[in-house]
C-alpha cells in the first residue's frame, strides 16, 4: 500500500514512545520505508536498537555523532521524506516546531522538510489544555501540519482526561490517508449510510440480511482522507468508524436509519445510499419472545419506507447515489431504481459474482448513469471502488458549483 514511500518518524521523550514501535511496525507492513530520529528523552524510554531493528534502517539520535553516511543527515532525512510524523508529540517539542526553534535532529530536521507533516500530542491533561499549548497547536495547524488528535482515558501519571497518543492503529490510518489521497473534498458535506438494519420480531429474534458495511465504511474512510466532511450513518457492523468522520450515527432499524439521513439532510451536499436496508418488518412485535407451538408460524410483514425514493423526491440539488445489490437482472433492475428514485448515478453489483457481494474485501461494480449509459470496472479493493465513486460525485459538485 506504502511500496515507494518513505515516513521519517520523529520520536520525542514520553512514556507514549513505547506504542511507536508498533506505528513502526505497521508501516513497515505496508511496506512503507520508515527512519527514525530520537531525542534523547526518547532514548530514555526505548532504546534506538529497538527502532533501528524495526526500521531497518539506523537510528539517528544526536545531531553531532559520527555520520554514517556523507550527506548531512538533517537534511537528507528532510528530503527523502513523503510525510514526517512526529509521535509521541510532547509540549516541548510542539512548542520548538511551533515557534522555529531547531535545537536537535528532530526539530531542525522538521524545519528543512517540504513533506508533509502529522504530529500525534501525547501529554499530562492539564498540559495539553493549557492556553499556550493550545495556540502552538493553533499555530501549527494554520501553517497546514496535520494532527492525530489524542485520546481520553486514564494516562500514565494517573490522571483521566484528553492527552493519551492516539493508538497505532489510528496514527497508521491517518499515515494513509495524507500519503494516498489528495484533499480535493475539503469543505464538501456527505452523508453515507451502511451496514444492514435489523427489525425486530420480539426481544429475541429479528430479521436481518448478511451485509458487513465494508463497501459503506470504505467509502466513508477515502471520503474523509480526501478532506470530505463525513456523516456515517450505519447499521450494526463489527468495523471500527473511520479517523477523521465528522459523525458517526449507530442505527438499528430502517426507520432509525431514515430519520437519521432526513434529520441530516439539509446540512449535506451528497447521499450515498450504500446501506442494505431491510425492505419488509414483522407488522406486530411481540413484546414476549413467541413461544414454540406445534404448526407452522406465520410472520406477516409490512412495507419498510424505501430511503432513497423518499429521498430522492426532496433532494433538490444535492446529490443522491445508490447502489443495487442483485442476483439476476443486474442491469435492468438498476435502471429501474435509478429512474424511480431520482439518483444521479447507481453502483450495481452481482452478489453471485465471484469477488462481490458481502462480507469480502473487494467488489466488481458497474455504475449506471441517468441516461442510462454503463461502465462496468474489473474486481478492485472496496477502497478503489470509493474511489471511482468519489471522483464522480466530484466532477457532479464541481459541475453545480460551476453553473
Amino acid at each position: 500500500m506504502l511500496k515507494g514511500k518513505t515516513v521519517v518518524i520523529g520520536v520525542s521523550g514520553g512514556i507514549a514512545v513505547y506504542k511507536v514501535c508498533d506505528v513502526v511496525s505497521r508501516l513497515k507492513k505496508l511496506n512503507a520505508n520508515v527512519h527514525v530520529i530520537m531525542t534523547k528523552g526518547a532514548c530514555e524510554f526505548v532504546a534506538p536498537l529497538t527502532f533501528q531493528t524495526m526500521s531497518q534502517n539506523y537510528v539517528v539520535s544526536d545531531m553531532f555523532q559520527d555520520p554514517k553516511t556523507w550527506d548531512v543527515e538533517h537534511i537528507s532525512l528532510a528530503k527523502k521524506a513523503d510525510l514526517f510524523l512526529v509521535a509521541p508529540a510532547t509540549a516541548n517539542v510542539i512548542g520548538k516546531i511551533a515557534n522555529g526553534i531547531c535545537d536537535d535532529m528532530l526539530t531542525t530536521t522538521v524545519a528543512a522538510t517540504k513533506a508533509k507533516v502529522l504530529i500525534a500530542p501525547a501529554m499530562n491533561t492539564n498540559m495539553y489544555e493549557n492556553p499556550i499549548i493550545q495556540r502552538n497547536i493553533s499555530t501549527l495547524k494554520e501553517y497546514g501540519y496535520n494532527f492525530v488528535e489524542p485520546e481520553s482515558g486514564r494516562l500514565a501519571c494517573g490522571d483521566t482526561g484528553s492527552g493519551k497518543l492516539a493508538s497505532p492503529e489510528v496514527i497508521v490510518e491517518s499515515v494513509v490517508s495524507l500519503l494516498q489521497y489528495e484533499k480535493d473534498l475539503v469543505g464538501r458535506k456527505i452523508i453515507i449510510t451502511a451496514g444492514p438494519t435489523i427489525e425486530s420480531i420480539d426481544p429475541v429474534r429479528y430479521l436481518t440480511n448478511r451485509s458487513s458495511g465494508k463497501m459503506g465504511y470504505a467509502i466513508a474512510r477515502v471520503a474523509a482522507a480526501r478532506g470530505a466532511e463525513v456523516t456515517l450513518i450505519s447499521g450494526k457492523t463489527n468495523i471500527k468508524p473511520p479517523v477523521n468522520i465528522k459523525k458517526f450515527i449507530n442505527i438499528t432499524s430502517a426507520e432509525d436509519m431514515y430519520q437519521a439521513v432526513v434529520s441530516n439532510l439539509d446540512e449535506n451536499d451528497v447521499v450515498i445510499k450504500s446501506a442494505a436496508v431491510a425492505d419488509y418488518k414483522p407488522k406486530e412485535y411481540s413484546d414476549k419472545k413467541i413461544k414454540k407451538k406445534d404448526g407452522d408460524l406465520v410472520i406477516e410483514l409490512d412495507r419498510n419506507k424505501d430511503i432513497a425514493y423518499e429521498i430522492g423526491k426532496i433532494k433538490k440539488d444535492k446529490i443522491l447515489v445508490g447502489f443495487a445489490a442483485e442476483t439476476n437482472d443486474i442491469i435492468e433492475n438498476a435502471k429501474g431504481k435509478i429512474a424511480k428514485k431520482n439518483m444521479d448515478f447507481i453502483v450495481a453489483n452481482n452478489l453471485k459474482e465471484s469477488g462481490a457481494g458481502f462480507g469480502t474485501d473487494t467488489n466488481v461494480v458497474s455504475i449506471i448513469e441517468k441516461d442510462g449509459s454503463m461502465k462496468k470496472y474489473p474486481m478492485m479493493t472496496k477502497e478503489e471502488v470509493a474511489s471511482v465513486i468519489l471522483d464522480k460525485i466530484k466532477v457532479l459538485l464541481d459541475e453545480k458549483s460551476s453553473l
